[in-house]
């Protein structure tokens, strides 16, 4: 992403009006990169690519519209299922992502996470993501949570398994002790959660933190979200009424 902060269209080059106020943390199920490849006469790697790259004017829109907090839904525990040459394919692509985008990530003041399991990535790409958490910690202008090998069962799981090895009483076990446990610690819950190429449905993305998250979809495969595609989603957030289970009076 050595051009996140550069423009890659016209669209990127628009000033949209303030938004008062946007969302802290936007979540993104970044979905379509396979049928916007065949759309496109272009290989499932290709769409991939394209879509990686679409995260370079995401990235510079979140810090444009005052978002603190993004939330990629890159890799889920269900991929594994995918063929091994379209797997080798995507983690190649987040090998790269590391090695030829981080420095620029880091003089943006991108601050990177990962959430999810690392153990079963190879180990050189497990090193990388360490590495690369503990260049940007001190960042603050943007915290980018890269959800790879993650699964929203999965983390309920991992977070149960570690209350019950902390010997925690089960009458001391609350919604806030379980939420110490999940990946997202120290992250607030998302507010909003977007959901590109018009599928209905969460696909197991953070399905604990975003109980009372806003849902927002679009038939828009992932490589043509652009920033007004973007900026679009934020403002339908900002019409919302967020009431949290209370009534509306």
């Amino acid at each position: 992403m050595a051009d996140t902060i550069q423009t890659q269209n016209s669209v990127d080059q628009i000033e949209f009006p303030p938004l008062d106020p946007p969302p802290y943390h936007v979540g993104i199920i970044m979905d379509g990169n396979g049928r916007w490849a065949k759309q496109n006469n272009k290989s499932r790697f290709e769409g991939h690519k394209a879509g990686t790259e679409n995260l370079r004017r995401i990235l510079r829109s979140s810090v444009e519209f005052g978002v603190k907090m993004l939330t990629i839904y890159a890799f889920s525990t269900e991929n594994w299922k995918r063929p091994p040459f379209e797997i080798m394919g995507l983690m190649k692509i987040l090998e790269n992502v590391i090695d030829k985008e981080l420095d620029e990530l880091n003089r943006n003041g991108v601050q990177l996470r990962h959430i999810g399991e690392l153990e079963r990535l190879r180990p050189v790409i497990r090193d990388k993501v360490l590495y690369a958490i503990d260049y940007t910690k001190n960042n603050d202008k943007l915290v980018l949570n890269v959800a790879f090998n993650y699964g929203g069962r999965d983390e309920i799981v991992h977070a149960v398994k570690k209350v019950i090895a902390e010997k925690i009483p089960p009458n001391e076990v609350t919604e806030e002790v379980l939420s110490r446990h999940m990946y997202t610690a120290d992250c607030p819950d998302p507010d909003l959660i977007i959901r590109t190429s018009g599928e209905f449905r969460t696909s197991n993305f953070l399905i604990w933190q975003a109980a009372y998250a806003e849902y927002y979809i679009t038939p828009t495969y992932w490589p043509d979200f652009d920033k007004g595609e973007y900026y679009k989603a934020l403002q339908v957030f900002n019409q919302r009424d967020r009431r949290y289970g209370g009534r509306n009076e």
